[in-house]
Parts: C-alpha cells; sequence; structure tokens
C-alpha cells in the first residue's frame, strides 16, 4: 500500500491526522505524509483519513 496525496486539492484541513497521526502530519496549508509506504496494521486508519479528507486529496495505491 502507498499513500499519496494531491497538493493542488490539499487544504491542510488536518482531517488525515486526526485519524493516522503516524502517517501524516498536517501543516497550514497542506499535509506531508510521514510514511508513504504504512505497513497493513495501518490500512484502517489510512483507510478512514482518506475517506474522512474533505477535498478527497489522499488516495491509497495498491502496489
Amino acid at each position: 500500500m502507498r499513500v499519496e496525496v494531491d497538493l493542488d486539492l490539499c487544504q491542510g484541513h488536518g482531517m488525515c491526522e486526526m485519524e493516522a497521526p503516524d502517517v501524516f502530519a498536517a501543516h497550514r496549508d497542506h499535509v506531508e505524509i510521514l510514511n508513504p509506504n504504512p505497513d497493513e496494521s495501518q490500512r484502517a486508519a489510512v483507510t478512514a483519513a482518506v475517506q474522512y479528507c474533505p477535498t478527497q486529496a489522499l488516495r491509497i495505491v495498491e502496489d
């Protein structure tokens, strides 16, 4: 699993960081992906982060 962010869409709302703080760090106007390849134990949190992103800037790419 790989996590990607579209920085053109991201507005830094921080929902992703609330759902998966080990994977995302929200900044004032964008998100930083701390771990672009989280392991399976984090799948539920990362999926929730993608689902709750208000601008749909995140996606999961299956390797």
